[in-house]
């Protein structure tokens, strides 16, 4: 049995959150989900205090309800959980030499003259340069102030994939849009992901790792496979960034995130390629939507099972 005790920060309520749990219950792990909120120092310190983890997981953040449009208006509160949240919970983990993994964004990056679509991609050292919503503008700042914490792994999460059609699921948010752009990308797979983190804090790795299966995968790639797999009805339309641009508040960040420090520094491990792993996610969500009949009500049920 593990020595190892984790605190869950964001698993009371939020999605990464709560699928680790179920992960760290997998694997009869001691942990404890945390009720105090990251911005409420005094109340983080007594409870890191009391349940004396040797390792905390960060996953409470503002991301915005339905989308980060959200943060434009309620600006305050996202960078009371984004920035000052965050930078408490790396501040005290260091000072009492916690393992410290945030699970953070890469959408803080945009396709540029050096970072073309299929060229070179984005790494760890490279510092933001998209600041066109102020969700990646929060999440950009503190990413630059965590590298100054050793005891801290920051995880670049992108466009994150779920095997059901949770809310919060990439898949599901794009099959609701009338039109989507088509752009390549890079994304996680949870279902291939999350472990890997667990393995990457028990091995108490830190610094920044682009948390993104290998590869990127454009919209009507993903659009494509759910159609294959998942409802055989389902159509699309695209339309330009520029036409894209007149239907939202924020903007929303592009690129693709080189993958070989994580695969470096995780040479027993197969990450898989993002092609395949999203192919595997639909067949495993069409599975689930069909055993369960369980489609949310905002998305068409033509794929119910007969």
């Amino acid at each position: 049995m593990s020595d190892h005790i984790y605190m869950i920060l964001g698993g009371k309520t939020g999605w990464i959150g709560m699928m680790l749990i179920e992960m760290l219950k997998a694997k009869g792990a001691t942990y404890h989900v945390a009720n105090s909120r990251t911005q409420n120092r005094n109340e983080l310190e007594a409870e890191l205090d009391l349940i004396k983890p040797t390792h905390v997981l960060n996953c409470a953040g503002v991301t915005g309800r339905p989308n980060v449009d959200w943060c434009e208006s309620n600006r305050e509160e996202t960078i009371r959980t984004n920035v000052i949240g965050t930078l408490n919970v790396a501040d005290l983990c260091q000072i009492k030499k916690i393992h410290h993994t945030l699970y953070a964004t890469g959408c803080i990056f945009e396709y540029d003259d050096v970072h073309k679509i299929g060229g070179t991609p984005f790494n760890e050292e490279d510092e933001a340069n998209f600041h066109g919503s102020f969700y990646s503008h929060t999440k950009a700042i503190c990413e630059d102030l965590l590298r100054n914490y050793s005891n801290t792994m920051t995880l670049r999460v992108r466009m994150p994939i779920s095997d059901d059609l949770s809310a919060r699921n990439f898949i599901t948010k794009i099959v609701k849009y009338e039109k989507v752009v088509d752009i390549p990308n890079s994304m996680t797979v949870l279902a291939d992901m999350l472990p890997i983190s667990l393995t990457m804090a028990e091995r108490n790795l830190t610094g920044i790792y682009n948390f993104c299966n290998p590869g990127a995968i454009s919209h009507n790639e993903c659009l494509e496979l759910y159609k294959k797999h998942v409802d055989p009805e389902y159509t699309w339309a695209n339309f330009t960034v520029e036409e894209q641009a007149k239907v939202i508040v924020a903007g929303r960040s592009n690129n693709t995130l080189c993958h070989k420090k994580i695969c470096d520094a995780l040479p027993d491990i197969k990450i898989p390629e993002i092609h395949e792993s999203v192919e595997n996610c639909m067949i495993r969500m069409k599975e689930n939507l069909s055993k369960e009949d369980n489609y949310p009500e905002n998305i068409p049920k033509r794929a119910r099972k007969a």
